[in-house]
């Protein structure tokens, strides 16, 4: 059964929140969707392992029914985390981060190592010049007509509903393996996980620019849980190298999963589930 709520934060913002389980089990899982400026879509990785913890999600400020109108910054968003955290009552928990999740996650234990129990960083984060080889895989999954299309789009000062799912749909078709399943998928994704927040997203990514993970990466390493590990699809346009360098500069094991691209639960559902269950019951003890 889904239990949701609401949590006014010391700024005066509102989180919604969801979560799925036996909340008086301890740690519990935290699910941390990606953007930025999307509001959660995990809501099909939850029951993967909610009848292990209790998995709680929440919109991040500004998207989905997290109503915010102010500056974002990410100390914004690690405070957020931090006082969900306290209002559930969970002193440490399992961090599951996915894409801009992941760095999320990251940047909470740079400054709250002490209330992880373990993190488990799926699709992410990616270091280093890892753009460049991405905008070149796109663009080899992409026609010249569609590329010329989302070109286009983006430039447009201002999109009609309907310019704005077309622009998302094809933004996001080529982040699966499966091209014809992709696209779909972008679609149904384009019409769910909205509105974009696009100024959130604008200004996190600006932020993230001028002061990138990669420079706290040797201070991760040193506050990171016992139990820490990456997982990434093969078939994802993010270079799978970026996650290999990463994995090696923080000493943490890799999986990559095969047949599947930036969101593995939707092409690999089962591998997913095996792996997520696995790592859920060593934090557990179970």
């Amino acid at each position: 059964m889904e239990t949701q709520g609401l949590v006014s934060t010391t700024d005066e913002a509102q989180l919604r929140w969801m979560a799925l389980g036996d909340t008086t089990r301890k740690p519990a899982v935290i699910l941390l969707h990606g953007g930025p400026g999307l509001p959660d879509y995990l809501g099909e990785v939850a029951p993967m392992i909610a009848d292990l913890a209790p998995v709680y999600r929440y919109d991040q400020r500004g998207t989905g029914r997290s109503p915010w109108r102010g500056p974002h910054s990410l100390a914004r968003h690690v405070d957020d985390l931090a006082e969900l955290l306290d209002a559930w009552e969970v002193s440490k928990a399992v961090l599951i981060g996915h894409s801009y999740g992941t760095d999320l996650a990251s940047r909470f234990c740079l400054r709250h190592p002490d209330r992880i129990a373990a993190m488990l960083l799926m699709c992410g984060p990616f270091v280093g010049d890892w753009r460049t080889e991405y905008r070149v895989e796109r663009g080899r999954r992409m026609s010249a007509v569609q590329q010329e299309r989302l070109r286009a789009l983006e430039e447009l000062p201002h999109r009609t509903e309907d310019q704005e799912v077309e622009l998302l749909t094809l933004a996001w078709s080529t982040d699966h393996a499966d091209p014809e399943r992709g696209s779909h998928w972008a679609a149904q994704g384009a019409r769910r996980r909205r509105p974009v927040n696009w100024s959130m997203n604008g200004e996190l990514g600006r932020e993230g620019r001028a002061d990138p993970l990669d420079e706290h990466l040797a201070d991760l390493r040193a506050r990171l849980p016992p139990r820490a590990e990456l997982l990434g699809g093969a078939d994802d346009p993010r270079p799978v190298s970026a996650l290999e360098s990463l994995a090696l500069r923080l000493a943490l094991p890799l999986t990559r999963i095969e047949g599947a691209g930036h969101e593995p639960w939707l092409e690999r559902p089962d591998v997913v589930r095996t792996h997520l269950r696995r790592f859920v019951q060593g934090a557990m003890g179970v």
